[in-house]
């Protein structure tokens, strides 16, 4: 589907994968998924992850709205008292989530799989949070668009649960669309996956 380029300089980074890959920077999560809301399990142990998520809201779901909500907040509260980043799920839910982000002063904030509007993309990055950007994300020709677009300073990618597409084929996609390479681009993410975690 995509052209790839195997060989770059900088640390390739894969935000949010199910299949980690050596030498590839793929961050460890803890979390419930809002589709398991209603399913009362065990909050995971946080304190060797190095992202709380996934989480979030998922309005497409048929899974009680209430129960999603309480799940998130007691994710975000978790995430602000060990300081460590979320990775949000966001599905037709984007107002609530930016309000309880707002009102729990969450700042280290990935949208994992975007594919929302680029006016809500201007609103998630002027407020320094993170988008990133998989298969699914450029499927669609609005995504794409906010890809292009978008401060490449809050961009991220990655493969989710795809097996069969590599980090490296996300890269070139993305980096065509900005029109820059793909050694550019992971330059880039690099350095914003050391700001996320505060790396210096």
């Amino acid at each position: 589907m995509y052209s790839e380029r195997r060989f770059f300089m900088a640390k390739l980074v894969d935000i949010h994968t199910h299949n980690p890959r050596e030498g590839v920077l793929s961050p460890s999560m803890a979390g419930i998924h809002p589709w398991d809301a209603e399913q009362d399990l065990p909050m995971p142990d946080f304190s060797a992850c190095d992202i709380v998520g996934e989480t979030g809201l998922d309005y497409s779901t048929k899974v009680r709205k209430e129960a999603q909500q309480e799940l998130f907040l007691k994710h975000l509260d978790i995430a602000k008292s060990l300081d460590k980043p979320v990775v949000l799920h966001v599905v037709k839910s984007f107002e609530d989530v930016m309000l309880a982000l707002r009102k729990q002063s969450i700042q280290s904030v990935v949208f994992h799989g975007f594919i929302g509007s680029k006016e809500q993309a201007i609103r998630a990055t002027n407020l320094g949070y993170y988008l990133s950007f998989g298969d699914r994300s450029l499927r669609s020709p609005r995504t794409r668009d906010v890809a292009a677009s978008m401060p490449i300073e809050n961009l991220f990618c990655e493969t989710d649960d795809r097996d069969d597409i590599s980090i490296e084929e996300i890269y070139a996609e993305v980096a065509k669309l900005r029109g820059i390479s793909p050694e550019e681009l992971a330059t880039q993410i690099e350095k914003n996956y050391k700001r996320l975690f505060k790396k210096r």
